[in-house]
């Protein structure tokens, strides 16, 4: 039946031009308020200069308990959040240490800044890059993770229960935010593009919403001729 459902997505997911991840039922029953956004971007055409504002992004009133909720969850697959914290975590300590957060380049600058001003991991990968859909659930420590380490390729493998995004090839981000690999990675070149956006209590569901929508804005200025797609992972779907 999952084989069944997974290939449905993929056809839906073709018809309508927009990728449709699949979460397994077990991420589900343990995290239940648990939502996302996909967000597929087409026809990018990569920019020049930035759509960014002067000045740090602000995080929004319910920023602390959000990161809270994603702590909980880190150690409820095993995680410790001190040693490797949701995304937007990583983002925010770095932006109170050193001021300003880094930048990339356009595109990861803007889903940077969005991600402090809602409070929320946000993700951005090269969907052309993708054998299959994406599918977030629990890994079984067998899958392969492409990563670096002292600026070297390495293969690394998750940890058996650990929250993983993967598609047919491996996983491409470890702990649900926390490492993206580098084969699907988003580069200068990329023109097929995938975001998903996280979501736990207590960060609003219209903000969740609102994201979705301030990032396709972003990203249409950016490249003003982008066909955009989003769509709201929830249970039942």
């Amino acid at each position: 039946m999952t084989d069944l459902f997974n290939m449905i997505s993929y056809f839906l997911s073709v018809m309508n031009n927009a990728i449709l991840p699949v979460v397994s039922d077990e991420i589900w029953s343990d995290y239940p308020d648990y939502r996302a956004l996909s967000v597929t971007v087409r026809a990018f055409r990569p920019p020049h200069g930035s759509v960014l504002e002067n000045g740090s992004p602000v995080p929004p009133a319910w920023m602390e308990g959000h990161l809270d909720a994603w702590r909980t969850a880190f150690r409820k697959f095993g995680a410790n959040p001190k040693k490797t914290s949701s995304s937007v975590e990583a983002l925010w300590r770095r932006l109170q240490k050193n001021g300003a957060l880094p930048s990339i380049d356009p595109v990861v600058d803007l889903y940077n800044a969005l991600s402090i001003r809602f409070g929320t991991p946000f993700g951005g990968e090269d969907a052309a890059r993708y054998v299959g859909m994406p599918r977030l659930g629990s890994a079984t420590g067998a899958e392969e993770f492409d990563t670096a380490r002292d600026g070297l390729a390495v293969v690394e493998h998750p940890d058996r229960g650990e929250v993983v995004w993967r598609d047919d090839q491996g996983v491409t981000c470890r702990r649900w935010n926390w490492r993206q690999c580098r084969r699907t990675a988003l580069t200068a070149a990329s023109e097929d593009l995938w975001f998903v956006i996280d979501r736990l209590a207590p960060m609003p569901m219209d903000e969740l919403m609102r994201a979705g929508d301030e990032l396709v804005a972003g990203l249409r200025r950016l490249s003003p001729g982008i066909e955009a797609a989003i769509s709201l992972l929830e249970p039942g779907k």
